[in-house]
């Protein structure tokens, strides 16, 4: 398949706003402001809330990961052919 480098550029640029904003809110999560993720302030019994949302962080941050690679390639690949 071969991609435009407009979209390639798009791709990359969707996997590292992916990372800027799932790592933010893992780290919201892990900081539990509303008492959601944690019964008790010291991290020692995470709810279902946490898991549910930690593993929504995980497959986002894989999937946001691929695509990115996905665009870089692309763009890789448009640099060498005007090479």
């Amino acid at each position: 398949m071969k991609l435009t480098g407009r979209l390639s550029w798009f791709l990359l640029a969707f996997g590292a706003w992916s990372w800027m904003v799932w790592v933010t809110f893992a780290k919201n999560l892990w900081a539990d402001s509303a008492h959601q993720a944690f019964t008790n302030g010291d991290h020692s019994h995470p709810t279902a809330f946490f898991w549910i949302h930690l593993a929504l962080t995980i497959v986002s941050f894989a999937l946001g990961t691929a695509i990115g690679v996905i665009g870089l390639r692309g763009v890789l690949a448009a640099r060498r052919a005007t090479q």
